[in-house]
């Protein structure tokens, strides 16, 4: 296996996304216009997975335009930021709620019970193809 773009990531931008912070996670809509919203995540050494569900306007941006951008911003030195970019490279349907239930133990709240909406609950699974930081 080559070296990846996740390679080429200084270490110190690199360890944003293994913590569990706030990403800013921006789409496109229809319209051409950019919607950003803050957002849940996990990196899993490859790709970054968000919760969602297929009810809402960021998926359906995803649907037209895969494009997917997210800004990471340093909790020790707030001037310093990552951002990954990439595209949707997979939909995984979510039941139950269970990717729900795990991201919400790694941002602090434990046991939680799974979203009324759990039914419409889906994984968005990001590449990254590209980063710019500061």
């Amino acid at each position: 296996m080559g070296m990846t773009v996740i390679d080429d990531i200084p270490p110190q931008f690199r360890r944003l996304l293994d913590l569990p912070l706030f990403g800013h996670l921006g789409t496109v809509r229809p319209n051409g216009t950019v919607q950003v919203n803050p957002m849940w995540f996990e990196f899993d050494g490859e790709h970054v997975r968000f919760t969602h569900t297929s009810k809402r306007q960021k998926f359906r941006n995803l649907q037209k335009n895969p494009s997917m951008a997210l800004s990471l911003t340093d909790p020790d030195e707030p001037v310093h930021y990552l951002e990954v970019a990439g595209r949707l490279v997979d939909v995984v349907e979510d039941p139950q709620g269970d990717f729900y239930v795990h991201l919400a133990d790694r941002y602090g709240a434990p046991n939680q019970p799974a979203p009324p909406d759990s039914a419409d609950r889906v994984i968005l699974v990001m590449s990254i193809e590209r980063f710019t930081k500061q």
